[in-house]
């Protein structure tokens, strides 16, 4: 009787192990069951779908930004300079050569006539101080000529001199030379600086103002 009783009460302890490690092995069952769930691939199909429009987003947004701005500095050029002639040298919307060869103010006239320019003048104050920088102390003809004493001093078009700065001497043609304007006799061997207008000469960087 007792022995029943112990076998009875073994059998009743196997079976609460058992239905504890059935009950066990049912959680294990849907936590496994949980991460190899059919769900998971499509969640990752989802996020790799969302991954691919937002890189196809930025690559069509980036495409879209570079076209914009090639098409914006097409649009927009930039100052397009053409250089002045070798040995010239660009000031303004003007080329200026300085001779190195000395003749006299008929000849210097001539010289720049064959090509394509004339005697130097000057518009304003900018152009003159370059004028003056280059010129330095040396004499150089420029444009300005006057019939006489008590005619006005004129460039070679015939349009009269502003008297920007006075012109010194009581001769009938203009130099420059030891930074100031001064007249001359024609017959005189000097330097000179030919002038002629270029809509897009180089640029030249020069200092500020005497």
């Amino acid at each position: 009787m007792k022995a029943a009783k112990v076998e009875e009460a073994s059998m009743g302890m196997l079976e609460t192990d058992y239905l504890q490690e059935v009950e066990i092995g049912k959680k294990l069952q849907e936590k496994y069951l949980t991460i190899i769930s059919p769900e998971s691939p499509a969640k990752l199909y989802c996020c790799y779908a969302m991954i691919m429009v937002l890189a196809v987003a930025v690559i069509t947004l980036f495409v879209a930004f570079s076209v914009r701005t090639e098409k914006s500095v097409i649009s927009t050029p930039g100052p397009c300079y053409a250089t002045c002639p070798k040995d010239w040298i660009g000031f303004g919307n003007k080329c200026f050569y300085f001779s190195e060869d000395m003749r006299n103010w008929t000849f210097s006239q001539t010289s720049c006539m064959a090509v394509g320019a004339q005697l130097a003048r000057f518009d304003g104050l900018k152009e003159l101080n370059f004028l003056k920088r280059y010129v330095g102390n040396s004499f150089s003809w420029i444009d300005l000529q006057r019939e006489s004493t008590q005619h006005p001093w004129k460039w070679t078009d015939n349009i009269e001199y502003n008297n920007l700065v006075p012109v010194e001497g009581e001769e009938k043609h203009a130099y420059l030379g030891d930074w100031r304007i001064r007249s001359s006799r024609d017959y005189i061997k000097r330097h000179w600086v030919c002038s002629k207008s270029n809509s897009y000469t180089s640029q030249y960087s020069v200092p500020s103002s005497f």
